[in-house]
């Protein structure tokens, strides 16, 4: 076991370490906006919620879809319906389009607004962000749909090139607009988080392994998702990353194990999705001795204890990905708040040609 470089002066390393700060902070604020956003929604007669976004802000849409709600979620990514608007802007019903955005103005963004703009008009709308100054939070909507915006606070946007508390904060502020999660429960979740963030931090890491795997079933499948993300970008694509669910991950893309591969599991707060969980981490250790396998959850090596609904603590099983790959990436000499050096891949993306469509 080897130590990884502190990060004090990153804006990366300060924004992980700040979010259940914001969360607890955020709690009082987001309970009466959220129900203001929830009376909303049901004067409206919403019955079909898109939630949208590209990268880590389409992983919140794919989160929140996989639980349970008297709303019908649907999971679409803005990059799917600016590329594809046939497949989805001709749906009937009353719909509202969620659409999440750190800063509110990369292109896909302002392609889907531009898109309801002309061909769907009737179409509600509520933004959730985290620049004030962005196109979700400062264009306006033609109507008849309505448009409401909730901007969240200012420490969510974040100035390194990953998303962490933008991705966490936005999270759970939509739950508390279309689901039961209950704000008030915010400054609990903080203090767990903080423990987490204070050890694994604090903690001697493993070199930094060739491959990363991230497994969850359920809604912490988008969560693996995202953390296969944070790795991926934080350390320039120098370690290749793969995410699952446990029991998908059997079927073909386990073939991709080798001996520098570490591998994370996180077990469900469901006792009996977590035995599945449980069975496919002991299944990889057993056929690779040699690869370390970390469980995250109830009872699992990085101990979670969390809400029991597995949408909320995806923003606590997301941290140890956060805190890994801003150590990796400094282990690695990059500079975390900018991998790639405004090369490649920059922190706003943006440069898509967008396409008028003929419907």
């Amino acid at each position: 076991m080897t130590s990884t470089p502190t990060l004090p002066e990153t804006a990366t390393w300060a924004e992980i370490h700040a979010q259940p700060d914001i969360w607890a902070a955020w709690a009082d604020s987001l309970a009466t906006q959220s129900r203001e956003i929830r009376d909303w929604i049901a004067a409206r007669g919403i019955d079909t919620v898109w939630l949208v976004g590209a990268g880590t802000s389409a992983f919140i849409g794919g989160i929140i879809a996989a639980g349970r709600s008297d709303l019908r979620f649907e999971d679409r990514a803005s990059t799917d319906i600016v590329s594809c608007p046939q497949d989805c802007l001709t749906a009937s019903g009353r719909i509202l389009v969620v659409q999440f955005g750190r800063s509110g103005s990369s292109s896909e963004s302002i392609g889907v607004m531009e898109l309801l703009d002309k061909h769907r008009p009737d179409i509600d709308r509520l933004h959730i962000t985290c620049n004030p100054d962005g196109a979700l939070a400062t264009r306006p909507a033609p109507g008849p749909g309505q448009m409401r915006v909730l901007t969240l606070p200012e420490a969510t946007h974040d100035r390194g090139f990953a998303m962490t508390s933008s991705f966490t904060t936005m999270l759970l502020s939509a739950l508390a607009c279309l689901t039961d999660f209950d704000p008030a429960l915010l400054p609990r979740l903080a203090e767990e988080g903080r423990g987490l963030i204070g050890s694994l931090a604090g903690d001697t890491c493993a070199p930094r392994p060739e491959r990363a795997v991230f497994l969850g079933s359920g809604a912490l499948r988008s969560m693996a998702r995202e953390s296969a993300l944070k790795v991926l970008e934080l350390t320039a694509g120098r370690t290749v990353t793969q995410w699952d669910s446990p029991l998908g991950y059997r079927h073909g893309p386990k073939a991709a194990v080798n001996g520098q591969t570490e591998v994370y599991v996180s077990l469900h707060p469901d006792p009996q999705t977590a035995r599945y969980d449980l069975d496919v981490a002991e299944e990889i250790r057993s056929q690779f001795p040699h690869v370390r396998v970390t469980t995250i959850g109830r009872g699992g090596d990085i101990a979670v204890t969390g809400t029991g609904d597995a949408r909320v603590d995806a923003v606590l099983h997301v941290l140890p990905a956060q805190i890994r790959a801003a150590q990796w990436s400094a282990e690695l000499g990059l500079p975390v708040d900018d991998p790639f050096q405004g090369r490649n891949l920059s922190r706003v993306v943006s440069g898509v040609t967008l396409y008028d469509w003929q419907q």
